[in-house]
């Protein structure tokens, strides 16, 4: 069975319209299961009529090809999702968007050396120009967004050090790995030298500069360098789409990238960081290994049990709560959900608030709370809560320590100075549940830990909630 390209643009289009539908799903918790839903759906289709539209041309052995990687990829999806703990999702995500510059990179090559049956064939049987520097800007992003997402995976995980590895004249490296980029596409559009020469060189090139950009960022910008790089896999498949006049390509693509360059711009925002220094790869290097101010070990500071905590949380009024990483570390949301139960028990007024940045990655603590069920319209985002903190009783903060840091207000040498932070230091009580009086992810002390009206919890934050609501 075969369709003609007429009835193939057509399905790509209703693809690409679930699609859309399924972004705008995702945009709430209330719909983002029917999102969900729509996207495979729109997938299912896309891939579908890709299979169709080979007809007659499609051989046994090939068929059985993409049936095989379609069951093995379905496989791996399947046991990531069972298996990957919540904690884990900003590094699953990094491997996916690594995975999806993959696949842009290998269908730009797939192209490249086979155009005649992709119809990229001009004059002189080589490649048409327009389609040649498509098929370069697929590969570049790509293979940018392939190593780069590896990279971000190692900071996350664990398996690369955290903080800024700075390279010797990174910034030297960087533009002239980027000039001999230009120059590969520049010689394959005028054929300057042996295409596969160029294309190889490209491709290795392309590698190199996704380490080199993203290694140099510290640990505290991933999510930002999350959403930067998820913006580069939709662009990559964009450019793929144009070079292979593929309409769902190109408008997913074009989906998925500008939803990450705006949310990039939105964290960048939310951390009064540079778009451009993102962009060019020098997002918190510099930044991470300067200021910070002095040790407050030797200061004092108040230090509380869980009944003193449960005790003033009882008979407040009204109790925000700010989650950070330590809460999806110590996978405490269903015992802060418990927890916030016993407090609407007793007539307190229980509220959630979220920075645009904490966690690892956009929406990792809605997402976290979401599994644990609490209410949506309890959750509440920075800028629709922070005027609420000096009217409330207690601020209970679990593992979120640089977006409660109120040297981003006071202290210019900081590097966070600028940030927009939660305003926990207006509230009447600070709650502060950490493991010791150590850095956050950016590597800065928090002076909050030693204000007049903060109490510290020092404990896992998992047994802290939990002693609380055996207390309340």
């Amino acid at each position: 069975m075969s369709m003609t390209a007429n009835t193939a643009a057509a399905l790509y289009l209703v693809s690409a319209i679930l699609f859309i539908f399924a972004i705008r799903g995702l945009s709430s918790p209330d719909t983002a299961r029917r999102g969900n839903m729509l996207g495979i759906i729109g997938m299912a289709l896309a891939v579908g009529v890709t299979i169709l539209r080979l007809g007659p041309s499609l051989s046994p052995t090939t068929l059985g090809l993409i049936g095989g990687a379609l069951v093995l990829g379905a496989i791996i999806g399947i046991l990531l999702a069972q298996k990957a703990p919540m904690t884990s999702m900003p590094q699953l995500v990094g491997a996916f968007n690594a995975l999806g510059g993959g696949a842009s990179l290998l269908g730009a090559a797939a192209a490249f050396y086979a155009p005649a049956a992709f119809g990229l064939l001009g004059a002189n049987d080589a490649i048409i120009g327009h389609s040649m520097v498509e098929l370069s800007i697929s590969v570049i992003l790509g293979a940018i967004t392939f190593t780069g997402s590896w990279i971000a995976f190692g900071k996350l995980n664990g398996n690369i050090p955290g903080g800024p590895v700075i390279l010797p004249l990174r910034h030297v490296l960087n533009i002239l790995l980027a000039l001999t980029l230009i120059g590969c596409v520049l010689g394959l559009l005028f054929g300057w030298a042996p295409p596969q020469v160029l294309f190889i060189t490209l491709i290795v090139v392309s590698l190199i500069l996704g380490i080199t950009l993203i290694i140099p960022i510290g640990g505290a910008d991933m999510p930002v360098v999350i959403s930067m790089l998820n913006s580069y896999s939709g662009w990559a498949a964009a450019a793929l789409g144009f070079g292979l006049g593929n309409f769902a390509l190109i408008i997913v693509g074009a989906l998925v990238g500008a939803s990450g360059a705006i949310l990039s711009y939105i964290m960048c925002k939310g951390m009064n960081r540079s778009f451009i220094s993102v962009i060019l790869g020098g997002f918190g290097a510099d930044d991470a290994v300067a200021g910070g101010g002095g040790s407050n070990a030797d200061r004092p500071v108040k230090r509380g049990s869980a009944e003193d905590a449960a005790f003033i949380m009882k008979n407040a009024s009204r109790v925000i709560i700010v989650p950070g990483y330590g809460m999806a570390v110590a996978q405490a949301q269903h015992a802060l959900k418990e927890m916030a139960g016993k407090l609407k028990e007793e007539g307190v007024d229980v509220a959630y608030a979220i920075h645009p940045v904490a966690g690892r990655m956009p929406g990792h603590m809605n997402v976290l709370l979401a599994e644990a069920q609490v209410p949506y319209d309890e959750v509440f985002e920075l800028d629709d809560i922070n005027s609420q903190f000096p009217a409330t009783d207690v601020a209970f903060v679990i593992g979120a320590n640089d977006v409660t840091n109120p040297s981003a207000k006071n202290d210019s040498t900081s590097p966070i100075f600028g940030m927009p932070i939660l305003d926990v230091e207006s509230a009447q009580t600070v709650l502060f549940v950490k493991r010791s009086l150590g850095s956050g992810y950016a590597g800065i002390e928090n002076p909050l830990f030693f204000n007049d009206n903060t109490m510290m919890l020092l404990s896992d934050a998992k047994k802290m909630v939990e002693e609380i609501v055996k207390a309340l």
